[in-house]
């Protein structure tokens, strides 16, 4: 039996060479089960960490109950991680969060206040504690993929998100996927809302990512977008005798 069944909603940590992290993941996050608005568990997915991230997330899991892990034979990166995520958890909502805690776990409870009315709630990183260079791609990489997938999101790099399993299971796995969840969602004409929510600096660990993969590689992946959503196509069953 798969445990995230008995839960209402599970949290999707990524993990990638954190171990400094593991810590400090397992206080918050264990602090944010017992005042979550859903009755919460968390997944952590190990993408081939090459440090002790496995054997740290391991004793994690056997020392608190609501918290649980997959781990990966190799590296796949974290389009993979989320998505492997969503396709393990049974619980009808899933959302995920950085093992870097720049986001707060408490602050899903302000998507999940939305997450009835809504297929995803995301966040927006107000008062972002990046560095000016790095805020200044994030900015300059959202607004050419609004201009080329034609959704509105503002944040799309924020990494805090509530989606309905559902329809998380439906997104189709390629890499950089996660960075276009809002047009994903769009095209199953799912709904989306935004909610701002606190950023903090990073405190241990360092940044898996670069200006290779944080700019051109995004911009490569909006054109391979476009091309799927010329392909897509929604149905309904109006009958059936199975």
């Amino acid at each position: 039996m798969n445990s995230t069944s008995n839960y209402e909603f599970t949290i999707i940590v990524p993990i990638y060479n954190e171990e400094d992290n593991a810590s400090a993941l397992e206080e918050r996050l264990s602090k944010y089960l017992t005042i979550a608005s859903r009755r919460a568990c968390v997944l952590f997915v190990n993408d081939g960490s090459s440090d002790t991230s496995a054997q740290r997330i391991a004793e994690i899991c056997e020392r608190q109950r609501d918290m649980f892990y997959l781990s990966f034979e190799k590296n796949c990166g974290l389009s993979a991680a989320i998505k492997a995520g969503f396709e393990t958890a049974k619980s009808p909502l899933v959302g995920y969060i950085d093992a870097d805690l720049q986001t707060d776990p408490e602050d899903f409870n302000l998507l999940l206040e939305y997450a009835d009315d809504y297929e995803l709630v995301m966040g927006i990183r107000a008062n972002r504690k990046d560095s000016g260079f790095k805020r200044f791609q994030s900015k300059f990489a959202n607004g050419f993929r609004r201009m080329m997938t034609g959704d509105d999101a503002v944040d799309t790099g924020c990494p805090l998100k509530v989606l309905h399993t559902a329809v998380a299971r439906r997104i189709p796995m390629f890499t950089g996927m996660h960075r276009f969840l809002p047009a994903l969602v769009g095209l199953q004409e799912g709904r989306v809302k935004q909610v701002a929510v606190r950023h903090f600096p990073r405190v241990a660990g360092v940044s898996k990512f670069s200006l290779r993969n944080r700019f051109w590689g995004p911009m490569k992946d909006c054109f391979a977008f476009r091309w799927m959503r010329h392909r897509w196509y929604n149905y309904k069953i109006d009958s059936s005798k199975l």
